[in-house]
């Protein structure tokens, strides 16, 4: 009886080897990639004497603050001299990557350009005004913010008159100011579009 018991007792099973630990998964997801900083359009226009930040990007080496020379240039290694009055900070990275191309084996490189101070942005105010004089503001100005800022025109001014002068690609050029009714207090609907907006180095002459 037990002889018989031995034979139908099913066989321990043998012991099963340990599986191999799993690799941890690969995730197939694409892993973001390093973008170059990207610039925000900008309206203003370089002036001699601002202060502006360069970067290369991927060549820390270029990174750099100058100042823009009175002739409107400055000097960046590997481009050469660069004239930069006149134009914006988007300008002046397009036409820094097209320069630096040749040395990054025909690849334009990503670079940014930063006005850290708008040092040359003056404007000055002559004539028949209370506090005339050179100002350097910190932002655009209209004729108006102009004769604001040197106190105003006197009493005999020629508000009707009112002229500014402007360098334009060496050439001087004067642009009538239309502000005769609108300090007057006899604003129309078409005075408010003729006040001029200013740029860095026009004279505001109040005759």
């Amino acid at each position: 009886m037990m002889f018989a018991l031995a034979i139908t007792a099913p066989a321990p099973a043998a012991p099963q080897a340990p599986a191999p630990a799993s690799a941890p998964p690969v995730s197939t997801a694409a892993q973001p990639a390093a973008t170059a900083p990207v610039s925000a359009t900008s309206t203003y226009r370089i002036s001699a004497g601002d202060v502006i930040e360069i970067y290369v990007w991927g060549d820390e080496r270029l990174q750099r603050s100058l100042s823009v020379l009175p002739d409107g240039s400055f000097a960046f290694p590997l481009a050469g001299t660069v004239m930069a009055a006149g134009h914006t900070s988007n300008e002046i990275e397009a036409q820094l990557s097209r320069l630096l191309a040749g040395q990054y084996k025909g690849v334009p490189p990503q670079v940014t350009v930063s006005v850290r101070a708008p040092s040359g942005m003056q404007v000055s105010v002559i004539g028949k005004v209370h506090s005339p004089g050179t100002f350097s503001p910190t932002r655009y100005l209209t004729v108006l913010d102009a004769l604001a800022l040197a106190g105003g025109p006197t009493d005999f001014a020629d508000v009707g008159g009112i002229v500014v002068l402007r360098n334009v690609n060496g050439r001087l050029t004067t642009i009538k100011a239309k502000l005769g009714g609108l300090l007057k207090g006899k604003a129309g609907d078409g005075d408010l579009a003729d006040i001029p907006q200013l740029y860095a180095g026009d004279t505001v002459i109040v005759p």
